[in-house]
């Protein structure tokens, strides 16, 4: 009896306290649902979370813990000289035994031990599944009763039941915020490591980027090179590339379809525009790839310039028609939003219409515009196919948007693909650039918060 059909009990026996809930409390107050303190589906809802949640909470709290008590107990009952082993050793043992429980081809090399053990192994999963059912039943079905034998015409239960909700939503806020400090850890922790190694002078103003280890001794760094200004340099000329293009094109889309488009016209337009949203970052990469980059190579031929085979230009104008829906499509969204009565003061003063969305339309809606390019800078930063596919690996630190460049991403992936030890300079230099590149998107949103700030201040 798995976990999850015992979650899905526990979903039907709260649907049977919701109807149980509101039947005993339309009963108290006589069918007549104005004699109750709260409406009769606060009542229903209230029995429902009580029977509900104190077992769900057991169940989870059951199943984080029972692998390592499943663990322990296997792995302390090996024989001394088994049991004794490094902890890398005990790990494949415990493996092998989980296997042969569950049995995998492994059984016909068992030995006695690992029979044992899983047999052992066997029996506690056994036990702890039953214990589970039998404690999660048990108590969802005693807080069933308790919380039914509390309903009455007086009893208030929209207190209590908003007051769970507000429970809940607060440890979903917490668990948000948690997971991004266990984020921001991981990263610093790691990235103290990497600094151990390299010195932070070096990483973010070195000009060299080579952070394999070199097979000659003439090759640059026979230990390698952290010099992180060309990865940095990369990211920021492609994104100013792709920002160049998708907020132009993306923030007059959107003032044409909130204030010039007939109704037809935006139906139509506007999910057009969305539908680019939706197509595979891969896509884009062969379509840079394939399509623009031979354009921009046989245009700058005709023009006598000399243009990579992969080239800043060709990544940053994809990625640009790539996020042109984050612009436009949030752009639109504030504009419309902001109130007619503004409109109408403007044109009652004497504006023409473009008068009044530059001066009226846009200061008001700028909060959320900046709020869209922000998002948008944040997708161009973090995107990695596009750039691999048409812009290339090279750690060249370059203005010129014909030339070849990478970016943080893609360092990161290339430098954590396949097996790695996590304990080289080589490899640690991910966490380094991820802490980087966190700081610099964190130092992106007080940006934008000033500017909201500043602008919302003359229309409150």
């Amino acid at each position: 009896m798995s976990p999850t059909l015992l979650v899905a009990v526990l979903l039907l026996l709260a649907a049977l306290g919701y109807r149980a809930g509101l039947r005993r409390a339309l009963a108290q107050a006589g069918g007549k649902p104005k004699a109750l303190h709260s409406l009769p589906a606060y009542h229903g809802a209230y029995v429902a979370l009580w029977a509900l949640l104190p077992a769900l909470a057991v169940v989870v709290l059951w199943l984080s813990l029972e692998p390592v008590a499943v663990r322990w107990l296997v792995l302390a009952g090996l024989p001394a000289e088994l049991a004794s082993q490094p902890a890398e050793r005990l790990a494949l043992v415990y493996n092998d035994v989980v296997n042969l429980a569950k049995g995998d081809a492994f059984a016909a090399q068992a030995t006695p031990v690992l029979e044992a053990a899983a047999a052992h192994y066997a029996r506690l999963k056994a036990v702890g599944e039953a214990g589970l059912w039998v404690l999660g039943l048990g108590l969802a079905a005693s807080a069933f009763w308790f919380a039914h034998r509390r309903i009455g015409a007086a009893f208030r239960s929209r207190l209590r039941v908003e007051r769970i909700i507000q429970s809940l939503l607060i440890a979903s806020s917490t668990v948000a915020v948690f997971t991004t400090v266990g984020i921001v850890l991981s990263l610093v922790f790691e990235a103290i490591r990497f600094f151990e190694r390299v010195p932070v002078g070096e990483f973010l103003f070195g000009l060299n980027w080579s952070p394999q280890t070199a097979l000659r001794a003439d090759q640059v760094g026979s230990s390698g090179a952290f010099g992180a200004v060309p990865v940095f340099a990369g990211t920021a000329l492609i994104s100013l590339i792709a920002m160049a293009v998708a907020v132009p094109v993306g923030l007059f889309s959107a003032i044409f379809l909130a204030e010039y488009a007939p109704p037809r016209l935006r139906d139509v337009v506007k999910p057009a525009l969305e539908i680019l949203a939706g197509i595979p970052t891969v896509v884009y990469g062969f379509f840079a790839a394939l399509t623009v980059a031979p354009l921009i190579r046989q245009a700058g031929a005709a023009a006598g310039l000399e243009v990579a085979s992969e080239s800043a230009l060709a990544a940053g104008v994809v990625m640009g028609i790539m996020i042109i829906p984050f612009v436009s499509s949030l752009s639109d969204d504030v504009i419309t939003a902001v109130p007619q009565s503004l409109r109408e003061g403007a044109l009652g003063l004497g504006a023409t219409k473009s008068e009044m969305i530059r001066q009226v339309v846009l200061p008001a809606a700028l909060p959320g515009i900046v709020g869209s390019v922000l998002l948008a800078v944040s997708r161009a930063i973090g995107e990695t196919m596009i750039v691999v596919m048409a812009a290339g690996l090279a750690a060249n630190l370059t203005a010129n948007p014909l030339a070849a460049v990478t970016t943080v991403t893609v360092q990161i992936v290339t430098l954590l693909v396949g097996d790695q030890e996590f304990d080289s300079a080589k490899t640690l230099a991910a966490f380094a650039l991820g802490l980087v590149l966190f700081i610099a998107t964190l130092a992106l949103n007080f940006l934008a918060l000033g500017i909201v700030r500043k602008y919302q201040e003359k229309y409150d």
